[in-house]
């Protein structure tokens, strides 16, 4: 190879410098995760480095392009190492959220079978790169008899297809999982940890956004026009965005206490009594849990729980659950903050704000957060504090 040819490499250019910097801030990350994963041995961080791992793999792989690789050297083996590793990210998704959400969670040695489609594509792709490199004048080509003949005509359309599929049921199955979790805090969880569910939701948000934009090239280029390596250039600039993002805030938001959070039943769900129906909930029942409210003021404890209330009342989980559900027609969380207002209200109706902040009002009255004392406040009284505030 000429020298000439080696220093039109790596050309450091409008497309290459942006992707350059934002995959090596990526690689940090990665690496930050996998050292936490190795000292505390988290699975949520083995489980987030390893998609953040194959995505920057994926566009370190486009970025060399970018730079000038392939028109440098001109028989790189580099399109057999380019493995569409969407049907890994998925199931990768799907653990993260499911290592977080689930307090007894384990990665069992079945679950690899959820990977069986990419380890199967990477021995797939070895054995054709293993061919082909038997074959006379390999070294002189880009690509071999298979790469050329097998796998770009046949292989890749459909595994395109079966990406989508996969994709499409694990961000299904992932979002169910995070929607059904946060309804069970809800059912047994004073405070909603809404900081942590809030990171949860974007990075599922994140990566849907991904897909649906890849999703979207990947028609526009089979279906209308062929797409030219710069035109998707924006896809690859987004992946590496979204890994910036995904690191920072998946690395600094804590999750750990969202997996301590047990939950042992299945709560009595909310239901409305029919004109006819009898209640099994006795009015008994309903005036003790309001009067111990009251009387005993356990709201003001920020980490409240059903097992905590439980306990105080002397009653099983789903006897307590029931009631508050059925004799009050409110979730946990909606039934305790809704005191936790009233308290508010009256500190403010007795001139407390004198004495105190607003929001140290709230954390006297069990709130343990500026953001969920706003939400709360003006979701249950229908105006925000400092209007309540001016209103008196």
């Amino acid at each position: 190879m000429s020298f000439l040819g080696l220093i039109s490499f790596p050309d450091f250019n409008i497309h290459s410098t942006p992707l350059l910097l934002l995959v090596f801030q990526g690689l940090i990350f990665v690496g930050l995760l996998l050292w936490r994963y190795a000292m505390k041995r988290n699975l949520s961080d083995l489980f987030l480095g390893l998609i953040l791992l194959i995505v920057c793999y994926e566009q370190i792989c486009y970025t060399v392009g970018f730079m000038g690789w392939y028109d440098t050297f001109r028989n790189t083996k580099i399109n057999y190492w380019l493995i569409p590793m969407g049907t890994a990210i998925a199931p990768l998704i799907y653990f993260y959220v499911k290592s977080i959400t689930i307090s007894s969670f384990v990665f069992k040695r079945r679950d690899m079978w959820h990977f069986a489609i990419p380890i199967a594509l990477v021995i797939y792709r070895t054995s054709i790169y293993t061919y082909d490199a038997l074959q006379t004048g390999f070294n002189d080509t880009q690509n071999g008899y298979l790469k050329i003949h097998l796998d770009e005509p046949y292989i890749l359309p459909g595994l395109g297809f079966v990406a989508f599929v996969v994709t499409l049921l694990y961000l299904a199955f992932t979002f169910q999982l995070f929607y059904h979790y946060r309804k069970k805090i809800n059912e047994f969880f004073s405070n909603t940890y809404k900081l942590e569910l809030r990171w949860i939701l974007s990075f599922l948000i994140a990566f849907t956004i991904l897909f649906l934009y890849s999703t979207g090239q990947d028609i526009i280029a089979n279906v209308y026009t062929d797409l030219s390596y710069t035109q998707r250039y924006w896809l690859n600039i987004l992946m590496a965005l979204v890994v910036l993002y995904v690191g920072i805030r998946g690395y600094f938001t804590d999750t750990a206490k969202l997996k301590k959070l047990e939950f042992s039943f299945t709560p009595h769900p909310i239901t409305v009594p029919e004109h006819n129906e009898v209640s099994e909930i006795s009015e008994e029942d309903v005036a003790t849990v309001r009067q111990f409210m009251e009387t005993e003021k356990p709201y003001l404890d920020p980490e409240l729980n059903l097992i905590t209330l439980s306990r105080k009342l002397q009653m099983s989980r789903s006897q307590l659950s029931e009631i508050i559900n059925d004799g009050f027609g409110k979730n946990f969380n909606d039934f305790v903050n809704s005191y936790r207002v009233d308290a508010v209200k009256k500190m403010l109706g007795e001139g407390k704000q004198k004495q105190l902040s607003l929001l140290g009002i709230a954390y006297e009255c069990g709130f343990n957060s500026k953001a969920t004392f706003n939400r709360v406040f003006k979701k249950l009284a229908t105006i925000s504090p400092t209007e309540f505030l001016k209103s008196i």
